[in-house]
């Protein structure tokens, strides 16, 4: 396999990551659902942030529950880290490429992560709902 070859299959891998994450926070009706490309910022943590809003701490709590089931059922993948599910404020989904934050909506103000990763390419995806 040519490293090209190698490339495309990883992006191919990661995009199909990304859709999976979308559609599990759309069938538990999770809000202001954003993507970040932070694949162009130096010193990134991930390359891919999605962000979401539950409307309290059991939304939150199935909105991750939701993410980790699609995943793995769908594409045999299983998140390398997750915290914060002990009070479902915000909860962290770690997949080391694409990184998923549910946030609480009063939580996600405060701590206003968008505006911290605001040179990031951004998409926004509209609530199908």
């Amino acid at each position: 396999m040519q490293i090209i070859d190698i490339l495309m299959n990883k992006t191919a891998e990661k995009q199909a990551l990304i859709d999976k994450i979308v559609e599990a926070i759309q069938d538990v009706k999770g809000e202001d659902i954003m993507i970040f490309d932070l694949s162009k910022i130096e010193n990134s943590v991930a390359e891919t942030f999605i962000i979401c809003s539950g409307n309290s701490n059991t939304q939150v709590s199935a909105l991750a529950g939701s993410v980790e089931k699609k995943v793995r059922n769908d594409l045999k993948d299983r998140p390398w880290h997750v915290e914060g599910t002990e009070n479902s404020m915000w909860v962290l989904v770690d997949y080391v490429t694409v990184v998923v934050h549910i946030f609480q909506k009063e939580i996600r103000e405060y701590y206003d992560i968008e505006e911290l990763w605001g040179d990031a390419a951004i998409t926004k995806i509209e609530n199908e709902f």
